[in-house]
C-alpha cells in the first residue's frame, strides 16, 4: 500500500483502458493530430507529421547505457553504433523543422561526446546546459554522476529566445542603492529579490519524488520546470513542440500547461497511459513546481501565500 502522499503515477497496463483509449495509433492514421499522445515507433509516425510544421523539438533519447524502461529495453552499444541510431532520428525529425525551429537533447556525459558531434553537423549548435541532479546513488569507485546535459542548436540564423520569461528570481544578500532606490533588486512580500539573466549551468531543478503529482514510475523522467524552462525561451503561445521519444509525457503535459501545442511520440503504451493521465490532471492543475509568477525561483524556494 502507498502512503496517502505517495502522488506517484504507476498504475498497471490493465487499469489503462481509459486514458489509451485517448491515444493515437500511429498505424491507424495518415497524419499526426496536434495536440496528441501517439503510440508506435518514432521512426514510423514522424513520417506523419508534416514538414516544416515543427517550432522547437525537444528530445529526451534513450542514453547509451544499459536500461529497461518497463519491458522495452536499450543495451549499450559502441560509440560507432550509437552515432548511427542518433544520425537515424535525426535525420528523420529534422524535415519537421521551421526554418526558425529550436533543438534540445538531452544526454549524460558519456553519450554526450557522441550527440553534441552529431548535432553540430546538422544544425547550429548554440550552447550545452548543464543541470544538477540534486539524487542519485552514490559511486564507490568512481564520482558520483549528479550533473545531466543538454544540447542547445536551431536550424538556422533566425530563432525564438525569449529572454525575459526565463529569468531566474533570487533572493538578495547584500542589497545596494543608488540614490536611496534599489539598484537591480526590488522589495516585495517575500523579501528583496532580483531577477537575473539564466546562465547554461542550472542549480535550481528538483527531481520529480514521490510525494510530488508531477512523478511517475518512469526511470528517466525529467522534471516539468526543466521542461518549461526550454519551452518558455524557445517557443510562443500557440507554438508546436515536438518530442518523439516522449516517456511519460512531461513535455506535451508542460507545452499544455503554457499554451502550447504538442505531439508525443511515445512507443511504450503504459507510458502513453502515464502520459495521458498526467495531461487530464492538467485541466485543473497548471502549476509548475519551482515557477511562480512569471519566473523561476530557486530550488527549495517557494513565496509564502
Amino acid at each position: 500500500m502507498k502512503s496517502v502522499r505517495n502522488k506517484t503515477i504507476d498504475f498497471p497496463l490493465e487499469q489503462a483502458d481509459k486514458y489509451l483509449q485517448r491515444v493515437i495509433d500511429q498505424k491507424k492514421v495518415d497524419a499526426i493530430p496536434i495536440n496528441s499522445t501517439v503510440l508506435g515507433d518514432s521512426f514510423s509516425a514522424l513520417k506523419k507529421i508534416e514538414n516544416k510544421s515543427v517550432d522547437l523539438l525537444i528530445v529526451d533519447p534513450p542514453y547509451n547505457l544499459d536500461k529497461n524502461f518497463h519491458g522495452n529495453g536499450f543495451k549499450k552499444c559502441c560509440n560507432e553504433k550509437y552515432r548511427d541510431y542518433t544520425e537515424k532520428w535525426i535525420k528523420a525529425v529534422k524535415p519537421k523543422l521551421k526554418d526558425d525551429a529550436s533543438i534540445y537533447v538531452c544526454c549524460d556525459w558519456y553519450s554526450a561526446l557522441v550527440i553534441g558531434e552529431v548535432i553540430n553537423e546538422h544544425f547550429i549548435l548554440r550552447n550545452r546546459i548543464t543541470w544538477q541532479r540534486e539524487k542519485g546513488r552514490g559511486a564507490k569507485s568512481n564520482w558520483k554522476n549528479g550533473m545531466e546535459d543538454i544540447f542547445f542548436a536551431t536550424v538556422g540564423k533566425d530563432y525564438k529566445f525569449n529572454l525575459d520569461a526565463v529569468k531566474q528570481r533570487k533572493k538578495v544578500i547584500a542589497p545596494y542603492k543608488e540614490d536611496g532606490k534599489p539598484k537591480d533588486w526590488e522589495q516585495t512580500d517575500n523579501g528583496k529579490y532580483r531577477n537575473t539573466c539564466p546562465s547554461n549551468f542550472w542549480d535550481d531543478i528538483a527531481v520529480p519524488y514521490w510525494s510530488m503529482s508531477e512523478n511517475t514510475a518512469h526511470p528517466t523522467q525529467k522534471p516539468e520546470k526543466l521542461i518549461a524552462k526550454l519551452i518558455l525561451a524557445s517557443s510562443n503561445v500557440g507554438d508546436l513542440v515536438l518530442d518523439p521519444f516522449a516517456g511519460s509525457g512531461t513535455t506535451g503535459v508542460v507545452a499544455k500547461k503554457l499554451n502550447r501545442n504538442y505531439i508525443n511520440l511515445e512507443q511504450n503504451p503504459l507510458y502513453c497511459a502515464w502520459g495521458e493521465k498526467r495531461l487530464e490532471d492538467a485541466n485543473e492543475n497548471k502549476s509548475i513546481q519551482g515557477y511562480f509568477d512569471g519566473v523561476f525561483w530557486e530550488r527549495n524556494s517557494r513565496p509564502s501565500k
